[in-house]
């Protein structure tokens, strides 16, 4: 089957600048998504590039060669700029435009214009790092889990490597002669590969952005928005975890702030919000690797200590007791925190949650009708 050049430069044409219209149209929704912006601009660029290209003989060569390839190379160095933006890095929009406005320079060099071998070598080498260079950026930021992500690399780097064979092939291969360039199978498959490519990336890069906004999105459901710790909905379903995938023992500790209402009455809610995540920090600070700590409303807040013990888990809950009752703001010295806790114990009560739940706040109850500031076991723990 012979490829038709003209015609796939125009399905070409076409299919890019639909898919960069889509990438500007999904940044106009959300206009704190620039990596989309920058695709939609490097695809609509890279239309036309492809238009010009499709007008070899028919406008002059300066636009169909050397403004054309410019604007190629400019759409790959803007995609790779993209991906950077997408990784939080800087852009370096200097060096995205740079390849272009090389190749611009070179064409008003006659042995360089000349040579098409020279001017194939050139265009390869500058796409063809862009694409390597996007593919590096990211496989760097493979530490945010994304399942498009190794997809999206391979795709880069799969075109990457297209390009990089061209340039041994430019060099062992006859080329075509500037007349024949439009009938070349170089050039037709070139424009093959490069709108499977579009029509890749454009999956990929818009499925890249849709799950980091999920990311985001599940993460500010599991994090408490004062403090930064786990949300009531992220710790019971660890917690449900824990206790459904292991025969381990298991302590759950509820924490409640004494006499909170007071503080925030006597030094307003801004004390208050600063009580609590000093609070979190200074829980954090003690407990073991593996704890799971979490808000569960308020100045309420639970802990659910993996293959404790209850003697350990005491031990944590009365070194973190203490260590509230010693917090103090030199300024407000009238600022007084205390934390009373309550403890239930899986091997005494059962591995369900919500058994747990019960025993522990029954326990934090009593140490809130004890005094305060001190710490209480479940009923049943008690009875062993």
């Amino acid at each position: 089957m012979r490829l038709d050049t003209p015609t796939l430069l125009l399905v070409t044409v076409i299919v890019t600048f639909v898919v960069g219209t889509l990438f500007l149209l999904s940044w106009s929704q959300d206009r704190t998504a620039r990596p989309l912006a920058i695709w939609g601009v490097a695809h609509v660029t890279g239309a036309a590039a492809s238009g010009l290209l499709a007008l070899r003989g028919v406008i002059p060569d300066a636009a169909s060669i050397g403004l054309a390839n410019t604007l190629m190379i400019g759409a790959y160095g803007l995609i790779w700029s993209g991906v950077r933006a997408f990784e939080g890095r800087p852009l370096r929009l200097d060096l995205a435009l740079a390849g272009g406005a090389l190749w611009g320079a070179l064409c008003f060099v006659p042995d360089f214009y000349a040579s098409l071998a020279a001017r194939v070598i050139l265009a390869s080498a500058i796409a063809g790092g862009f694409c390597a260079a996007g593919a590096y950026e990211i496989w760097r930021g493979r530490a945010e889990a994304l399942v498009s992500r190794y997809p999206a690399m391979v795709l880069l780097g799969a075109y990457a490597l297209v390009y990089v064979l061209r340039i041994p092939l430019a060099l062992l291969t006859p080329l075509p002669t500037n007349q024949d360039v439009m009938q070349s199978a170089w050039l037709a498959i070139l424009c093959f590969v490069g709108m499977l490519f579009t029509v890749a990336i454009a999956f990929t890069f818009m499925a890249l952005t849709k799950e980091r906004v999920e990311r985001v999105q599940r993460q500010a459901a599991e994090t408490d928005p004062l403090t930064g710790i786990a949300s009531r909905r992220a710790l019971v379903a660890g917690a449900q975890a824990l206790l459904a995938g292991s025969d381990r023992p298991v302590t759950l500790l509820l924490f409640d702030l004494d006499h909170f209402k007071s503080i925030n009455d006597a030094h307003g809610h801004m004390v208050g919000d600063g009580v609590l995540v000093g609070f979190c920090c200074l829980v954090q600070a003690l407990l073991p690797p593996g704890a799971l700590f979490g808000r569960m409303g308020g100045e309420e807040f639970a802990c659910v200590l993996p293959d404790r013990d209850v003697e350990s888990a005491l031990r944590h809950a009365s070194q973190i007791r203490a260590a509230v009752a010693r917090l103090s703001v030199p300024s407000l010295p009238g600022l007084a925190v205390s934390v009373s806790i309550g403890a239930a114990e899986s091997a005494a009560i059962g591995r369900e949650l919500d058994a747990l739940l019960r025993h522990a706040d029954a326990a934090l109850y009593r140490a809130k009708r004890n005094g305060r500031n001190r710490i209480e076991v479940s009923a049943a723990l008690r009875a062993a």
